[in-house]
């Protein structure tokens, strides 16, 4: 086959659905930074279920579902999509190549597992990775991936794996595109949808497994499981908490420095100088989460002796869950 080379822009970034976001954009002309993506996108959530179990364990996230960042981008933008998931290896490949031949760089979930250009302490079974494919040449693909300081390639059998990958969530060799950028899109009002959705939903959801309340919530059963599951499982908990807070989809801490960068670029780009106090707090809470991990990775390895005990690990994190709720319960009340 042909090689196919679409010039296309890699920039690396912090997160990899919201950097896939910013550089598909940036190729079809439209200018938007990595944390604008994110606070239009509304990716700063938290949801905490105690009786849903992914090996044994009590199943904690920091975000919302993958790919609805993108999904809620283009649709406050306006801009129109391709989605596609398939059941086939063979026509997955065959949609890929196509699109590619049309010169449109493609959006795809992958396994981190399988991306062999990662290295092996970074490989892990998660199944919501977003990369870039944009063109082809030789036997191997060509491969923007965000979180990476280059760009790199891929051989098709490994590709395959990573589109394929089973597990939760299933990766089904889903891909997307952009097919057109309107001119003139409007992000200050696509940006004010996506502040008023996740104020709303961090500090009014009535139900503890999720928004700010779930934190709280988290807090409550963290201090309860010493008695409850015994020394061994309570770190185990403990250290999934926190491997979902700094190793999958960025998380805890990095997504509040993101929201911080996102309000300040909306306050700077806009006027708005209620904000700016505002995206300092937050990245004070962000500092917070990140002190929580560092203290719970101390207990989780035995640093030190111990490290901090669960009901000081539960503070933190009851502290966490009273500084959102408030922050975004104020945040709801600006002119934006």
């Amino acid at each position: 086959m042909p090689d196919i080379l679409i010039p296309f822009e890699h920039r690396q970034s912090a997160h990899c659905e919201t950097g896939v976001i910013s550089n598909l954009m940036h190729h079809h002309g439209l200018e938007v930074s990595e944390p604008m993506a994110f606070g239009i996108g509304s990716g700063l959530f938290f949801s905490y279920f105690p009786f849903l179990k992914v090996g044994g364990i009590p199943v904690a996230s920091y975000r919302n579902l993958p790919g609805d960042i993108f999904r809620k981008f283009t649709k406050r933008t306006g801009i129109e999509v391709q989605r596609q998931s398939f059941r086939s290896p063979e026509k997955a490949m065959r949609a890929l190549d196509e699109t590619l031949e049309k010169g449109l760089p493609v959006g795809m979930l992958t396994s981190v597992f399988y991306l062999p250009y990662l290295p092996k302490a970074f490989r892990f079974h998660f199944n919501a990775h977003n990369i870039v494919i944009y063109g082809r040449q030789g036997n191997d693909y060509l491969v923007s991936d965000p979180v990476m300081e280059d760009v790199t390639t891929i051989a098709p059998n490994a590709l395959v794996r990573a589109r394929f990958a089973k597990g939760m969530p299933n990766t089904n060799g889903r891909m997307y595109y952009p097919l057109s950028v309107p001119a003139g899109v409007d992000l200050r009002k696509a940006a004010i949808k996506g502040i008023t959705q996740t104020a709303k939903d961090m500090a009014t959801i009535p139900v503890p497994l999720f928004g700010g309340r779930s934190i709280n919530y988290l807090a409550k059963h963290m201090r309860q499981w010493p008695a409850k599951q015994g020394d061994r499982k309570s770190k185990l908990y403990l250290g999934q908490v926190v491997r979902m807070q700094e190793e999958i989809g960025t998380g805890g801490g990095g997504f509040r420095f993101m929201y911080a960068a996102f309000l300040r670029e909306y306050a700077d780009t806009y006027n708005i100088p209620e904000l700016v106090p505002m995206a300092a707090e937050m990245t004070e809470i962000g500092d917070l989460w990140r002190s929580f991990a560092y203290e719970a990775g101390r207990t989780v390895k035995g640093r030190d002796g111990h490290g901090g005990s669960f009901d000081h690990l539960a503070d933190i994190v009851d502290r966490c869950g009273h500084r959102e709720r408030d922050f975004f319960a104020r945040l709801m009340k600006v002119k934006l």
